[in-house]
């Protein structure tokens, strides 16, 4: 039966939310084109990943190695090349991500197929593979064919779909798979992970966010968003020209530039709503924004907002959550 492969991505414990993302559309493609939702798990001792992606799909290739304990582009490149060569999979979903950018090129190389990155949309029509991607920084939406194959390599954008578990669960099919890596890989070698610096923040992994931009015009201002970050349990995140200015480091930046974000909570504290900033929030759960301009471009993807000068909403905002905490306790 044809195939739709989804290669799940984890790291240090945990699958990574574009895994879910991409098995949600991949399920969506698959049905349409008549075709199995196969995922491929590669690494060591991950079957407990196994077991939860079973849910979503109606088969997992399940391959353990000690050479794929750690990510190495080379190692995934040569089990996968050999597992398209096996299955041929009409279309292979990578994610976008520091993983898929290196993994994807080499693959599509090695495989001898078309390649289309950074996708935030894809569809078969008429036999052929159209793919939507993003141009001059977002402000066009271009569609296209993709050169014709029998099989495809795709790079989805994080947070481009809603991770969606199928109802029921698809209680898929877990199918061990030998790696068939013969050597180590000596040209291209992991030697360690680095974590973030001590007091360092992974904004992608936040549930609850304060996105601060221009409109707190002072660095001396920042410790009133900080404590209202903090009072609801989440963390500070940026537009871009606080980056610019210095007031926060180019990790916190949410856009185009910056990360791409998809918490529970988005609350966009005197950011006006530039569509660089916008791309990399707007899959949020819930958005809420305080501007005082009553025609900035954020109040057109915020679910709730609050038109005033931030200064007179955040202090009073922050003293009320901090009574309610108190009560509840």
């Amino acid at each position: 039966m044809v195939q739709v492969f989804v290669v799940a991505e984890h790291r240090r414990g945990q699958i990574r939310e574009i895994t879910f993302e991409m098995l949600t559309k991949g399920r969506e493609i698959a049905e349409k084109a008549n075709a199995e939702l196969t995922a491929v798990l590669l690494g060591k001792s991950v079957r407990q990943y196994a077991q939860t992606i079973s849910e979503y799909a109606k088969k997992v290739l399940l391959v353990e190695d000690p050479k794929l304990e750690n990510f190495n582009s080379e190692t995934y490149r040569k089990v996968l090349a050999n597992l398209i060569q096996q299955h041929k999979p009409v279309l292979t979903f990578i994610g976008h991500t520091s993983y898929g950018i290196d993994l994807a090129p080499r693959l599509a190389v090695a495989s001898n197929l078309p390649l289309a990155t950074d996708i935030i949309d894809l569809a078969f029509e008429n036999n052929a593979l159209m793919v939507t991607r993003q141009m001059y920084g977002g402000k066009v939406n271009v569609k296209t064919s993709v050169r014709k194959s029998e099989n495809y390599i795709v790079t989805v954008r994080q947070a481009a779909f809603a991770a969606k578990k199928p109802e029921p669960p698809m209680a898929g099919q877990i199918i061990e798979t030998p790696s068939q890596l013969t050597e180590e890989t000596p040209e291209k070698r992991f030697i360690d992970y680095v974590l973030p610096p001590p007091g360092g923040v992974d904004i992608t992994a936040a549930e609850k966010l304060v996105g601060v931009g221009r409109g707190i015009k002072d660095v001396a201002n920042l410790p009133q968003v900080e404590e209202l970050a903090k009072t609801i349990g989440g963390v500070v995140s940026c537009s871009r020209p606080i980056v610019d200015k210095g007031w926060l480091p180019s990790d916190r930046q949410v856009g185009t530039s910056g990360k791409t974000v998809k918490p529970k909570l988005y609350l966009a504290v005197g950011i006006s709503g530039a569509f660089q900033h916008v791309l990399g929030m707007k899959s949020s759960d819930l958005i809420v924004a305080i501007n005082k301009d009553p025609k900035a471009p954020i109040f057109s993807f915020a679910d709730y907002g609050i038109v005033e000068d931030l200064f007179k909403i955040v202090p009073p905002l922050t003293n009320k959550i901090k009574e309610y905490k108190t009560q509840k306790v």
